[in-house]
């Protein structure tokens, strides 16, 4: 009897859970009926209601469902680590507390997995977000593909199901700072996308701050490329070889007596953009050392203050 874990993050959901369980509970009528399912829910630091909600979700359906209190907020991604350590599935699903991403849409994907693809993804083709929303996530997405991951299907994707071979992989990585599902995505297996459009949020407001984009968007690109270490050497390169053309044309420029060599002013513009690319530079470097500082601390992605 295959069983199919339903791995949900959860932060600051009191207002969507109940709309949520209702239509994933609907949703198992499109399944075969040998089919058993768990639901993984983590609680990920929640300062509302939203665990009160889960245990009524659990009082329900004790059999059914797994709570995993984290200690406080440590990001969906690690709460997603979270799931998959305690979830027990044959295959799991990963989607948004919110309803953003239709449940519906699971049936196809676990068809796919019977058929033996290990990992099913649901990439997002239009959305309908806000406009300064969609703006960051086709950018970030289309950034990430370009220097990172090559075969990301476009538009990205939070909503997919997985064996739990590939959860088990990506548990024993044991990384800190990274976009868990990408590591799905980079363990290279074959996969199957599935396009659909990302629903407006119904109920509550979104947690999902600009702070938080940003440190993605980094976390990302310092996880899975290089290009931005490669970007500086061939930054320098190109300054350098400016710089060294143009010192030769001052040289032969005062013996051949075309020009007086002056000017604090553009001594002082040269000057302060070699400082300002260098701070660049050390800051990026830094970003590096600092993810390699955090791996030799060993320090868990998460906290699991309880389970339920």
């Amino acid at each position: 009897m295959p069983k199919l874990s339903i791995i949900i993050p959860c932060y600051f959901n009191e207002a969507n859970i109940p709309h949520t369980v209702a239509e994933l509970l609907a949703n198992e009528a499109l399944f075969p009926n040998d089919v058993s399912f768990e639901y993984v829910m983590v609680d990920d630091g929640s300062k509302d209601n939203t665990l009160q909600v889960l245990q009524a979700f659990k009082s329900a359906y004790p059999h059914k469902v797994c709570i995993i209190k984290l200690s406080g907020n440590f990001g969906s991604y690690n709460a997603i680590l979270a799931g998959m350590k305690y979830a027990t599935g044959d295959c799991n699903v990963v989607i948004s507390a919110d309803l953003q991403d239709p449940p519906d849409l699971m049936i196809k994907m676990y068809e796919y997995w019977q058929s033996g693809i290990k990992l099913v993804v649901a990439n997002r083709n239009q959305r309908e977000d806000g406009f300064f929303t969609r703006i960051f996530a086709q950018q970030y997405q289309r950034l990430i593909k370009k220097f990172a991951m090559p075969n990301l299907p476009d538009g990205g994707f939070d909503y997919c199901l997985f064996d739990k071979q590939l959860r088990n992989q990506v548990v024993d990585m044991k990384e800190n700072n990274t976009n868990s599902l990408y590591l799905l995505m980079w363990l290279k297996y074959d996969y199957v996308a599935i396009p659909y459009t990302r629903r407006a949020r119904q109920d509550g407001k979104s947690r999902w701050t600009l702070k938080k984009k940003i440190k993605l968007f980094i976390d990302s690109f310092v996880s899975f490329s290089y290009a931005p270490l490669r970007l500086i050497t061939t930054t320098g390169l190109l300054l350098g070889i400016i710089s060294f053309v143009y010192a030769l044309y001052v040289v032969v420029a005062k013996l051949a007596g075309w020009i007086d060599v002056e000017g604090w002013s553009a001594m002082m513009v040269v000057f302060l953009l070699i400082s300002s690319f260098q701070m660049i530079a050390i800051g990026i470097i830094g970003e590096y050392l600092w993810r390699n500082l955090e791996s030799s601390r060993s320090r868990p992605a998460y906290i699991v203050d309880e389970i339920l």
